[in-house]
């Protein structure tokens, strides 16, 4: 499939490459990776890499803004498993489309597509096109690739890192040479208010009997420590190994969307059913979902009670 994907990508001329909303390093590191291998290939063609900016994870690119008519176009869509989620791109206005993701189906569109749920991380897929078709990595677009990988495994901490990730990791690293290590402070350096923040977290964090825990972050509350909802997010991983703890959520407050960002993790029961129960989506162990009210934060938790209960009694 790898082949045929890089066929069509020889005959267009112009290319969109999209990924999802509220976009992660690996979209990131997928998107910006694959417009700079394209362009090298092919440095007449026009790429554009679409979507809203991520201020955090600026050193990935700056996207593109564009307006054209795509009828005559290819878009690719990158790590987006449903399209209300794709940022930047209508995949009804283009000539072809093609899906590179590795989260599980939720609307089944593209002409050409690789979804393959046990990769770690679309970057991994991307690495895969790469070595499939021969193509050779520039420094910069394996930095991006690693990243993504790193970015969507946290640093291979998840179960589904597989030896074929580190086969594929070994791979890049020992072809391009990068200087892996300090790439590292890209993803991870935070500035104090972040860290007081986090503090705050872990003092004001409420555990249900369950094994349930969550976090309500208003908007006044993210404004007294200088964060904002996207960085209330990013710290969610670091519960990962609290003895108590068997899924937690945290609730961050976006007053410019109008809505309540709701990020979930599980070491324990699956729960991008209930994400999507909620308008929301993922993965079996990370999902997210955004909610109107206070009050669907508060169904979500008792719903996640719920499941949590059930898998401890099994």
């Amino acid at each position: 499939m790898y082949k045929k994907i890089f066929d069509e990508i020889k005959k267009y001329d112009i290319i969109v490459i999209a990924r999802h909303i509220g976009a992660d390093p690996d979209a990131l590191g997928a998107q910006f990776a694959l417009k700079s291998i394209i362009l090298s290939l092919f440095p007449d063609k026009k790429i554009y890499a679409v979507g809203n900016p991520a201020s955090r994870f600026r050193f990935f690119g700056v996207n593109d803004k564009i307006d054209i008519d795509n009828s005559h176009n290819l878009l690719i869509v990158l790590d987006t498993p449903d399209l209300k989620r794709i940022d930047g791109a209508n995949p009804s206005d283009f000539e072809k489309v093609i899906k590179i993701d590795h989260h599980p189906i939720v609307d089944d569109f593209g002409d050409l597509k690789v979804i393959d749920t046990d990769s770690c991380s679309t970057c991994q897929l991307i690495l895969e096109f790469v070595f499939d078709n021969k193509i050779k990595l520039t420094k910069e677009q394996a930095e991006k690739i690693y990243l993504g990988i790193v970015g969507d495994t946290d640093r291979f901490l998840h179960d589904y890192t597989s030896p074929k990730t580190f086969a594929l990791v070994n791979r890049l690293l020992e072809e391009t040479n990068i200087d892996f290590t300090s790439l590292y402070k890209y993803l991870y350096k935070r500035p104090l208010s972040e860290i007081r923040f986090e503090g705050y977290i872990y003092q004001n964090l409420i555990l249900n009997d369950s094994g349930v825990a969550y976090i309500k972050l208003t908007d006044k509350i993210m404004k007294e420590y200088g964060v904002d909802s996207a960085a209330a997010g990013n710290m969610i991983n670091d519960l990962k190994f609290v003895n108590e703890i068997i899924v937690w959520v945290f609730f961050s407050e976006d007053v410019k969307s109008g809505l309540i960002r709701a990020n979930i993790r599980s070491v324990g029961p699956y729960i991008n059913e209930i994400a999507a129960k909620f308008g929301g989506g993922g993965h079996i162990y990370a999902s997210g979902v955004k909610l109107k009210t206070w009050d669907d934060a508060d169904a979500l938790v008792d719903e996640l009670d719920k499941i949590v209960n059930k898998y401890k009694e099994s």
